[in-house]
């Protein structure tokens, strides 16, 4: 079966691995090569469906448990299995009782727990929650090494849309730029920046509640530090404003003071599509699949959304439905 894949960012790249996996001849169609262009590439890459319950619905948790295992299973080696922590000030300790309260798969930590469990954040919060089973990857490497991965295994990668006509089937996974053309897709504006800095290690995300802008702190390796991520109800992609670094470097000042010395490396913005509930689909409309609305869960329901494209590829008259 010869099938076209259009789009390769992560929804893309992983849905054609698993049609590759299972014995397709796959094209795919990259409009913008290098990756810059896709909302993935500024993703946290945290695998946690634990903590994403928090705000998200039955499902998110349901189809995300198996993520690190698909991942390890993409790319063996890539998944660090570390938990995420999450933290909150001592004047927001009720925002870490309303966070427990909304999920499960948690231990609390006390202080000298979390001083145990990472040294760099000693004296500095009273309690925290630990979700031990939660893991995280690096989305740049990931999508960089499964695209090289692709390519050993004989994908095709284009920048002309090839005709449909010489396909069997044809999966569209091009997210954001279906905005305007889906019905109800709409767009949330997303910004993140990285800092540098070797005064501070951590091991796993952390995550600090606040009651305005809860953020996440992802160690990248080598001093480097994802810090994300606003969620905007906008499909507006300028520059990062002026207000969300603000948050985002007081949010990273207040879980280590050594931020504030940080150097800035890059800030981003990105548009994560988004259906009216928050949650992916695969459907089948007309002669092509269509896989989108991965709003903030992109790493971690990708290959859960890859398989359910998959199987409507190889079962046309399989029912659509949103990843279930």
């Amino acid at each position: 079966m010869r099938v076209l894949v259009k789009g390769a960012g992560v929804a893309g790249l992983t849905v054609a691995h698993e049609l590759r996996t299972r014995g397709a001849e796959v094209t795919v169609f990259d409009q913008s090569p290098g990756f810059h262009r896709a909302a993935s590439w500024l993703a946290g890459g945290m695998l946690a469906p634990w903590c994403e319950r928090e705000s998200a619905d039955e499902a998110v948790l349901v189809h995300g448990l198996d993520a690190a295992d698909r991942w390890d299973a993409i790319l063996p080696t890539e998944v660090r299995r570390n938990g995420t922590l999450v933290v909150a000030p001592a004047r927001d300790q009720g925002e870490l009782q309303r966070f427990a309260g909304r999920t499960t798969g948690y231990e609390w930590l006390h202080e000298e727990d979390i001083a145990s469990l990472e040294p760099a954040l000693a004296g500095r919060f009273r309690q925290g929650l630990f979700f031990s089973r939660e893991a995280h990857l690096d989305p740049r490497r990931a999508l960089t090494m499964l695209r090289e991965k692709l390519t050993m295994q004989g994908v095709s990668f284009v920048g002309e849309c090839a005709d449909e006509q010489g396909f069997d089937d044809c999966v569209d996974c091009t997210g954001a730029a279906q905005i305007g053309k889906t019905e109800g897709l709409r767009g949330v504006r997303g910004e993140m920046l990285y800092l540098q800095t070797h005064e501070v290690t951590l091991d796993r995300p952390v995550r600090l509640l606040h009651p305005r802008i809860p953020v996440y702190v992802v160690p990248r390796g080598g001093g480097l530090f994802m810090i994300g991520a606003t969620m905007i109800e906008t499909e507006f992609d300028g520059p990062v404003s002026a207000r969300s670094l603000m948050e985002l470097l007081n949010a990273a000042y207040a879980l280590h003071p050594a931020f504030a010395d940080a150097t800035v490396v890059e800030t981003g913005v990105g548009i994560r599509p988004a259906f009216p509930d928050n949650f992916p689909r695969a459907t089948r409309e007309g002669k092509a699949v269509v896989v989108n609305g991965l709003y903030r869960h992109g790493f971690l329901l990708a290959p859960a959304m890859a398989a359910k494209a998959a199987d409507l590829v190889f079962n046309p008259t399989g029912r659509n439905a949103p990843c279930d």
